[in-house]
């Protein structure tokens, strides 16, 4: 990136002071909960605030001499040098950092806000220098190389003020829009619940177990990533989302496998979640697709008979009430939450006519559709909205930013070494 006339450039090392940081020994108590302010990776990755003035540890006198963290004042800009790289923040208050950041201590050219957002715009180059195999982790030399490119003080300034306000405006829209999402979420919970449960009264009441010709464990075999044209895809816990199946991230098994022909779907079939996360755990999906597919051990299959409608039992099992009958019989086995065949055959299952099972079921259907729409319109703006971050970082570093915003006539270059 070509430097805009009456800007400065050199290495960042030749302009602030770069200091590391360190950890002194951790089962030392006399180390630990004195004065000195410390602040790590996970400090930045949980508290992603601007200015931050400590950690969830501090140091003792001791502890801080004990190892080799340098302190530094406030208005220093600190880094997370691994992982990951890139969380920055500007301290509020003297202090030091644990290996896995680097800071830079401007000096009184620099205004400590203009170096806080231009370090943030160069985080692509600073994981692009990066270098590790456990994890990446960018070096104080590498750190201290990254290419820095200031203008006078006064137009630093300038240039801060107007990036905030633009992307405080960017930020503001972007929440506005998750609030929507989240708002089409609660629609579809508020759906569910109104569809299980209105006109009880002229309803049957029966059970999952009463009214399924099938409740089956899937494959417990290993699976592979790899497949040739004739394997089979086994559906996993991963693959219920929301009510649905979703075909990302299969795995396969030859299509000779002694599961099959047994194990195969057939439409309409609903695969039940028995073991995940207390989250996730009862979710459900109706098998609807005409491909050859299977489904692995952690989901159960329910077949039922004529006078359910799959989808009908699905929109019950993931309402409100099924997840309220899910959390009362879940069970945890070594850190999951796990809902086995038999409490699944008592799953409580209203039973209104199949007219309208079917009539309810279209009614949900269009409350869906409609959260499909806000939610393709929605990522689509946000994922817009972080393009629009990167090009006004890029902008405001290479002296295009202006009050109206950048200059969008050429595409905007990212900040690179």
């Amino acid at each position: 990136m070509s430097v805009p006339q009456g800007w400065s450039e050199a290495a960042l090392g030749d302009v602030c002071r770069i200091i590391s940081g360190a950890t002194p020994k951790t089962g030392e108590s006399l180390f630990w909960g004195g004065d000195v302010r410390w602040l790590t990776p996970n400090d930045l990755s949980k508290d992603r605030s601007q200015t931050l003035s400590g950690g969830e540890r501090s140091l003792t006198t001791a502890g801080y001499l004990s190892c080799s963290a340098g302190t530094f004042p406030a208005g220093s800009v600190i880094v997370s040098s691994r992982a990951p790289v890139g969380y920055v923040a500007i301290a509020g208050a003297e202090m030091c950092t644990n290996q896995g950041c680097k800071t830079a201590v401007p000096p009184e050219f620099i205004d400590s806000k203009y170096l806080y957002w231009y370090l943030l715009a160069a985080k692509p180059d600073l994981n692009a220098r990066a270098s590790g195999t456990t994890f990446k982790e960018i070096s104080s030399k590498r750190f201290a190389e990254t290419r820095f490119h200031w203008p006078p003080l006064d137009e630093q300034r300038r240039i801060v003020d107007l990036l905030e306000d633009h992307l405080s405006r960017l930020d503001a829209a972007v929440d506005s829009l998750r609030r929507a999402l989240r708002r089409a979420d609660a629609m579809v919970v508020s759906s569910l619940a109104a569809q299980v449960t209105g006109k009880r009264e002229c309803w049957s009441s029966s059970t999952v177990g009463a009214q399924a010709e099938v409740i089956q464990y899937g494959s417990g075999a290993k699976c592979d990533a790899r497949a040739t044209e004739t394997d089979v895809p086994v559906l996993r816990m991963g693959n219920i989302k929301d009510g649905a199946l979703v075909w990302g991230s299969l795995k396969y098994l030859p299509a000779d496998h002694d599961d099959f022909p047994k194990l195969l779907l057939q439409p309409g079939d609903l695969l039940f979640n028995r073991t995940n996360s207390a989250e996730h755990v009862g979710k459900a999906a109706v098998f609807d697709s005409d491909c050859v597919a299977s489904f692995a051990s952690y989901l159960i299959r329910v077949r039922f008979h004529t006078e359910v409608l799959p989808a009908w039992a699905n929109m019950v099992i993931n309402s409100p009430m099924g997840r309220e009958y899910v959390g009362s019989v879940v069970s945890q086995q070594v850190g999951q939450a796990n809902v086995n065949g038999t409490k699944l055959k008592a799953f409580p299952l209203p039973l209104p006519t199949r007219d309208e099972q079917d009539r309810r079921i279209k009614e949900h259907s269009e409350v869906l559709a409609s959260r499909a729409r806000l939610r393709s319109t929605g990522d689509a703006a946000i994922s817009r909205a972080v393009g629009l971050r990167r090009s006004l970082l890029a902008a405001a570093f290479s002296g295009r930013l202006t009050a109206a915003g950048p200059d969008w006539s050429e595409p905007p270059e990212m900040i690179s070494a």
